[in-house]
């Protein structure tokens, strides 16, 4: 049982128009709402970023979005009153199954206000037990950086043992082939696990390279794909026949030049969009956790809830490695 307080109030951050970073606004105190049925009230105790709230500040977000919204889908908190702690999902109304019309516009931090303040309301559909080796900072990863791959990895053709997995970026599981930009980064990929590591500033071509890294050059099985028009090509050249291409990203930005059908006719793949994921592979993901003692990768620094602009700084100048920490208090 929380011996806290029921507040009245909290400190919040809202997005209030599009001039980047100066569209963030923090409001000492914003009226809690009473709680409706089958609502609860959770402190949050942390907080993080994912490029589509940088986005979102700048007018560049293609889907739902409400005037006004509190941001961020990342959040790890503590039911008041009852102590459970628990992590937000972030499309709140993806329970199971596929995502439709309906619940696609359910997002926290876009849609729905998210966990960029002190305490929030959410439906208790929205919340998934937290896993208890985790900490509210490890915890709060799970909710996009997560899930997201997961989904990408298990939703649609489930990872396979001997399978080969190229992530632009960090993953773990099977035989990991990673991408990066930086010297400094793929050591400490390596550190982490990848088996592979390739530059791609220095391999322009890294697709055929990451396939030439495969059983009999065939290709790997799935391809975490987050750069959008700019890395498609070389994810093309890189996937195995029958393979699946998950397409979680566009940090890339977009280009007039983009792969069309018959680029992916060609390659006998499958090209997949996906949103995050349900509640119901949220919850298969922390036993996976639990049971294989996985813990997230957090960037070093922390940044108070006060501090929110220069988090959003400090991501935007990709200075981090790993999720961001914005800590609540």
């Amino acid at each position: 049982m929380s011996s806290t307080a029921i507040p009245t109030t909290t400190k919040a951050w809202a997005v209030e128009g599009k001039d980047g970073f100066e569209s963030l606004k923090l409001k000492n105190e914003v009226p809690i709402p009473a709680l409706s049925e089958n609502e609860v009230l959770v402190k949050i105790h942390a907080a993080s970023l994912n490029y589509r709230d940088l986005a979102i500040t700048k007018g560049m977000y293609p889907l739902g979005l409400k005037s006004g919204v509190v941001p961020c889908s990342d959040g790890a908190g503590e039911v008041i009153a009852v102590g459970s702690k628990v992590v937000t999902l972030f499309n709140q109304g993806h329970i199971a199954g596929s995502l439709d019309k309906q619940t696609s516009v359910t997002g926290l931090g876009g849609s729905l206000d998210g966990t960029l303040r002190q305490y929030g309301t959410f439906n208790e559909a929205g919340l998934v037990d937290m896993p208890p080796s985790l900490n509210w900072q490890e915890a709060f990863t799970l909710s996009c950086a997560a899930l997201t791959p997961w989904n990408a990895l298990y939703g649609l053709k489930p990872l396979a043992p001997g399978d080969v997995v190229l992530a632009q970026g960090t993953a773990a599981g099977a035989t990991v082939i990673a991408t990066t930009s930086s010297s400094a980064k793929a050591e400490i990929l390596k550190k982490l696990g990848a088996d592979h590591v390739i530059n791609y500033k220095d391999t322009p071509e890294w697709g055929e390279k990451a396939a030439s890294l495969t059983p009999k050059n065939a290709g790997v099985n799935h391809v975490l794909e987050v750069g959008g028009p700019a890395t498609m090509a070389q994810s093309l050249k890189a996937v195995k026949i029958d393979g699946v291409i998950s397409i979680i990203g566009v940090l890339g930005g977009f280009s007039k030049e983009q792969v069309g059908f018959m680029d992916v006719l060609m390659n006998l793949c499958t090209v997949r969009g996906l949103l995050v994921g349900s509640r119901a592979q949220f919850e298969d993901m922390n036993r996976a956790i639990e049971a294989n003692g996985i813990k997230p990768v957090v960037d070093e620094k922390v940044f108070s809830l006060e501090q929110a602009k220069e988090a959003y700084q400090y991501m935007f100048a990709q200075k981090h490695f790993g999720k961001l920490t914005i800590k609540i208090e």
